[in-house]
């Protein structure tokens, strides 16, 4: 008998331990809130916040990846796409997809090469129109601009050619005309910054004399005058700028170039010399006044033991909810991938977008030096399960892809993410994929039901706390078109706040595209009948309802019941 019940036990762990290998290895961890995409690669951030979202653009590393079959070394010539992302709490990030620049601006012709290092502002102009404009690389030769009515689209090119080019006024000598920086200031002028490289012939490794900073025209597509060249001490690349306490800062990344004339610099301000490849910032009241710029010193020094090897760095410092955050890139992703045996040796340079929470003293434009983390930023808001949510939406994830299914063939094997590819969006599902949701607030009550739209073939399950867990709620999804699975769900083991995994352990491939959950005290207080019809409500594509009367540019999701009691949703422009 002694031996039988070791037998069993020694069957079941063998067991446990199959199912748990059923499911995909995560290469972020669920504490860790960097980088923020658990599976896309992207660098070289910018931001912007809209409406209470912010919303983050880089450079499309994962296209290049994708280009080179997953294996060598990054040489960005095939970064023609922007990625997007968005959060309201600073851990769960939806993924937007794709800006495919080289389909936008297929009209400039040959003098489109590339896009990388955007940098987004909005307005509102002088019709109560809000614009939206994203300033990107085209390769190092030129700066262009795309142009929308909404911070995910659809984008446009507002010009046949690049906005900054060589013939721009105060640009030569200038060795790489790129990596964009843009601000707006109180007065609803434009300003932007670029330039990089070695030093000029007449330069030097102290003062390369490649950094330029404009004024732009009131339709923010042409520069307004000259540009002007900025005195910053071993600039290289990555241009930035804020406004902070009526004052314009502007951020960089400092070259390989030794030191040595460090100490003939007048106006160091007692710095020490910046670390070669760090992040360094400089102030001024009055921008095209060359000596009226201030410089501060280094506040992102080299993060050589942070994935990065000795790469450089490109940052946005953004303030998000009355705190002010750092993003920038690294190789955590790609050491994370490499050290977990899922991606080849041989790939280097695949940069992944991470965030950390920066001091700054408005009042003296200063920003203290920091350390970039792997931990990343603590959440500074709760998912609201009670709203449509996005299954893009997640803080990391095991095994999942996104495709657009606008743009998705039955033989095409690798996503072909386009323009406003966000109205399309949806989670593929392998047997054993899953996704991690941060702090989700059921309330007091709890939830008593839970829906999924989806389709394919499999089991959903709701797990709670950890992945290995036993499911919390279990839903069979059987369909070749999106369909809302509803299952009644325990509100005892759903309420307060709780983090969520949806994970799909077994089946052929499922697809999702939202979830939502149902709060008890709802149920059951109102019988519908089968001629009654409840009235469409609106929401937005982070799950917040809209009022009737409320403007809203892009695509909204409508929910709806028909006469015979069956809940619908739709995606809609």
């Amino acid at each position: 008998m002694y031996q039988k019940l070791i037998m069993a036990a020694a069957i079941l762990a063998v067991c446990i331990q199959t199912n748990a290998q059923t499911l995909d290895k995560n290469y972020k961890s669920t504490n860790d809130g960097n980088p923020i995409s658990p599976c896309v690669f992207c660098a070289d951030p910018t931001a912007i916040d809209y409406h209470g979202r912010l919303y983050v653009y880089g450079s499309n590393d994962n296209q290049q990846y994708i280009k080179n079959g997953k294996t060598g070394g990054n040489g960005y010539g095939d970064i023609k796409s922007l990625v997007v992302m968005s959060t309201e709490d600073m851990v769960n990030w939806t993924f937007h997809g794709t800006i495919d620049v080289s389909s936008i601006c297929s009209s400039w012709g040959w003098r489109f090469a590339a896009s990388w290092a955007p940098s987004a502002i909005w307005r509102t102009n002088a019709n109560g129109e809000d614009e939206f404009f994203l300033y990107f690389a085209n390769s190092g030769g030129s700066v262009g601009v795309l142009k929308a009515s909404s911070p995910v689209g659809p984008w446009q090119s507002p010009l046949t050619k690049p906005m900054i080019d060589g013939d721009t006024p105060g640009v030569k000598p200038c060795n790489w005309i790129f990596d964009p920086g843009a601000v707006v200031d109180e007065n609803g002028t434009g300003w932007i910054a670029f330039g990089g490289g070695d030093p000029q012939a007449s330069g030097s490794s102290l003062w390369p004399g490649n950094s330029r900073i404009a004024k732009m025209k009131p339709s923010m597509t042409a520069i307004d005058g000259s540009a002007v060249n900025m005195p910053a001490p071993y600039h290289f690349e990555a241009s930035e700028l804020n406004i902070i306490g009526g004052q314009f800062v502007y951020t960089y990344n400092t070259s390989w170039s030794d030191r040595d004339a460090w100490n003939t610099f007048a106006n160091r301000n007692n710095q020490p010399a910046p670390s070669s490849c760090s992040m360094c910032y400089m102030v001024s009241g009055t921008p095209l006044t060359p000596d009226s710029w201030n410089y501060r010193g280094e506040y992102v020094p080299n993060e050589g033991n942070f994935g990065m090897g000795w790469g450089n760095n490109h940052t946005h410092l953004h303030k998000f909810k009355g705190k002010y955050y750092l993003f920038y890139h690294s190789t955590l992703l790609e050491q994370n991938m490499k050290n977990g045996g899922a991606m080849d040796s041989d790939a280097s340079g695949y940069r992944s977008i991470g965030v950390d929470e920066a001091t700054v003293n408005e009042s003296t434009q200063t920003i203290n030096k920091m350390t970039l983390t792997q931990t990343g930023v603590e959440p500074i808001g709760y998912v609201n399960p009670y709203v449509l949510q996005e299954a893009e939406t997640m803080a990391t994830s095991g095994g999942i892809s996104y495709e657009d299914f606008s743009n998705i063939s039955p033989n095409t094997r690798i996503s072909k993410l386009g323009n406003d590819a966000s109205r399309n969006m949806q989670v593929k599902m392998k047997p054993g994929s899953w996704t991690y949701i941060r702090r989700v607030d059921f309330g007091s009550k709890g939830a008593s039901k839970f829906m999924v739209r989806a389709k394919g073939e499999g089991t959903v399950e709701i797990r709670i706390g950890r992945i290995g867990g036993k499911a919390a709620a279990t839903i069979d999804v059987s369909s070749s078109d999106m369909n809302d699975y509803v299952v009644d769900i325990d509100p005892t083991k759903f309420d307060g706040q709780k983090n969520i995994y949806i994970a799909v352990p077994n089946g052929t491939n499922v697809y999702l595209d939202a979830w939502q959950a149902t709060e008890a005290q709802s149920e059951d207080i109102h019988d519908i009948s089968s001629s009654q019809s409840l009235k469409t409500q609106r929401y937005d594509l982070s799950g917040r309802r809209l009022s009737d009367n409320q403007q809203h540019h892009g695509v909204v999701i409508e929910q709806f019941t028909d006469e015979n009691g069956v809940k619908h949703s739709r995606k809609r422009r």
